[in-house]
């Protein structure tokens, strides 16, 4: 194991930001729960390929997006449509709706209807990851990158002037 970093460390340092990759993804308050589950599972178990300390948080990033992708596709395999489970968790949970700022569960609602291309760049540039770390996290160019956020974008600010 990396003599740096330890899964605590690790949660302690990067948990909310774990936490809100998950939710990017996921409105379901405990399919999100299994979700970082899987991803704090996934951290632990490859924690020793963590070469450079300095880049840990891509490291967790990266894992906390494909984990989280690998929900998504298995949710459609189980023929569950995002948005009958984002209007489910909006009528049935008013725990977040009372946690959360409104404007930020409003993005993040339309967030989570982006395309899984744009609604990852758009994650982890909400999470402060420069267009560079997000390249490397998901093995694109930047300029792909600024490409895929200016598409995203677009797709925001309809979605929110149409809600």
């Amino acid at each position: 194991m990396n003599a740096t970093w330890s899964i605590e460390k690790i949660l302690a340092e990067y948990g909310h930001a774990m936490s809100r990759v998950a939710a990017s993804y996921e409105a379901n308050p405990a399919l999100r729960e299994e979700v970082l589950q899987d991803i704090a599972l996934a951290v632990w178990q490859s924690l020793p390929r963590l070469q450079e300390p300095g880049k840990a948080k891509a490291f967790v990033l990266r894992i906390a997006h494909n984990k989280s992708v690998d929900h998504v596709a298995r949710q459609v395999r189980q023929v569950k449509s995002s948005a009958q489970a984002d209007e489910t968790a909006a009528k049935t949970n008013p725990e977040t709706e009372l946690s959360e700022d409104q404007g930020q569960t409003r993005l993040l609602m339309a967030v989570r209807r982006l395309p899984i291309r744009h609604r990852q760049v758009v994650s982890l540039l909400l999470e402060g990851m420069s267009y560079k770390e997000i390249a490397e996290i998901l093995d694109i160019s930047a300029s792909n990158v600024g490409a895929r956020v200016n598409r995203a974008k677009t797709q925001l600010k309809e979605i929110l002037k149409h809600e």
